[in-house]
């Protein structure tokens, strides 16, 4: 495994978020050069910030996780296709995110308020662990 590859994911995912992305475009826009995605499928992340859309649930920096997940493990929209795989990877990184922050609740893992400095410092800090912790589960998997 590349620590260095890691820690370029967490600063790239950092950066995103310090440009004025939320924390799942930033875990997007971090890793679309890496699986060649279209940088218009930002907007797919967009209601995940705040843990989706303000209301405090999931982590949207784990949800943008989950979303590049299954943008590279997927199904399309053939039925019979196999989703197992992408499901068990989910699965894991959630499990592993989990096991990080000891919880995937927005509000919970950053208690202060929406507009204040110390809510963007919290999320910033845990959307680039995020991103460090995701590129080493896909080097450990062998998706990258």
């Amino acid at each position: 495994m590349s620590e260095e590859r890691s820690m370029e994911a967490r600063n790239k995912a950092g950066q995103y978020f310090k440009d004025g992305h939320n924390c799942a475009e930033a875990i997007f826009l971090a890793f679309k050069d890496e699986f060649d995605l279209d940088e218009n499928l930002v907007k797919m992340f967009t209601g995940f910030g705040r843990g989706v859309g303000e209301a405090g649930c999931m982590c949207g920096a784990l949800t943008g996780c989950i979303g590049v997940l299954s943008m590279i493990t997927g199904r399309t929209t053939t039925d019979n296709e196999e989703r197992d795989q992408c499901y068990a990877y989910t699965k894991e990184f959630h499990d592993r995110f989990k096991e990080q922050f000891s919880i995937t609740c927005c509000r919970a893992l950053n208690p202060y308020d929406f507009s204040t400095r110390d809510h963007a410092v919290c999320c910033l800090k845990i959307t680039g662990k995020t991103g460090k912790l995701f590129m080493e589960f896909l080097q450990e998997k062998g998706l990258v």
